[in-house]
């Protein structure tokens, strides 16, 4: 039951976090920025602690009430308690990506990349994130190329 709240929350940290970012120019059959359809978002998998997992709601509150510094500050807790953690490396590289710094959003979505596995539902949002930051960047070949490899890990 506490593990379904927890879920959750995070559920909510995630919607909180897409809902936050100002709205995006849409180019034509550029997708990024219009966050995930409902049902799919990157939720924390069993073998997350129970800490970590309480440092997530942490942050989700800190979110809700407009304090992304403490939301930063909880989720760089629980990347040094999990460090292997791809999901916490994807929410801190959200939370770059809402605070603009666009450059470390690409950063830590590489990283959760790096450490994704299999998880080909987490490796495409990571690239909607590193899209979304190139497109700010204007770097628009770039976002595509991006975007691109989002439409291959979703066939």
């Amino acid at each position: 039951m506490i593990k379904q709240l927890n879920y959750f929350f995070m559920a909510g940290f995630l919607i909180l976090l897409t809902a936050c970012s100002s709205p995006q120019k849409k180019e034509a059959g550029f997708e990024v920025g219009e966050g995930e359809p409902q049902g799919e978002q990157i939720l924390p998998d069993s073998r997350t602690s129970k800490t970590v997992l309480a440092l997530l709601d942490h942050a989700r509150q800190a979110v809700n009430s407009g304090r992304l510094h403490n939301a930063e500050s909880q989720l760089e807790r629980a990347l040094r308690i999990e460090p292997r953690n791809a999901v916490l490396w994807h929410y801190m590289a959200k939370l770059r990506l809402h605070q603009d710094r666009i450059s470390e959003a690409v950063g830590f979505a590489a990283k959760s990349n790096s450490l994704a596995g299999n998880n080909r539902h987490l490796q495409a949002d990571n690239w909607r994130i590193i899209a979304h930051a190139r497109h700010q960047q204007g770097d628009t070949t770039g976002a595509q190329q991006a975007q691109n490899k989002v439409n291959q890990l979703k066939q």
